[in-house]
């Protein structure tokens, strides 16, 4: 054994080693530190992006849906709309030549009913 007491000199090199190794450390600590922090801040910003395009995505196929549902109702009312025209046209038609019928079978009768229409709609609107 060395029962040497180390010089100051040599007390302050090994203070100044130790410290410079410790400085290191600290600074491969802050780095991997850092270096997670990113890796973790691009996961996060990854998921994200993820998410907003999942959004998005869903968002697109739930409008196409009501789309498609839109469209179909408007066709379905369209034909509706459609058929009952076509009925009311018919009717009017049937109605129209029901009425030349009578009238050219009953024209005195016509006449009057006509004339009795008339009066009663003039006194109705008179007042």
């Amino acid at each position: 054994m060395n029962n040497e007491t180390p010089t100051p000199e040599e007390s302050s090199n090994e203070a100044a080693s130790r410290f410079e190794t410790g400085k290191a450390h600290a600074r491969r600590a802050a780095d991997d530190l850092k270096a997670a922090a990113t890796a973790k801040a691009q996961e996060l910003r990854d998921n994200a992006t993820a998410k907003a395009q999942e959004f998005r995505d869903s968002a697109t196929a739930k409008a196409q849906e009501f789309r498609a549902t839109a469209g179909a109702k408007a066709s379905e009312w369209r034909d509706y709309a459609q058929d009952y025209y076509g009925t009311a046209r018919d009717r009017a038609k049937t109605f129209q030549g029901d009425s030349e019928v009578y009238i050219r079978e009953n024209p005195m009768r016509a006449v009057v009913t006509a004339l009795g229409v008339g009066f009663v709609l003039g006194m109705l609107f008179r007042r």
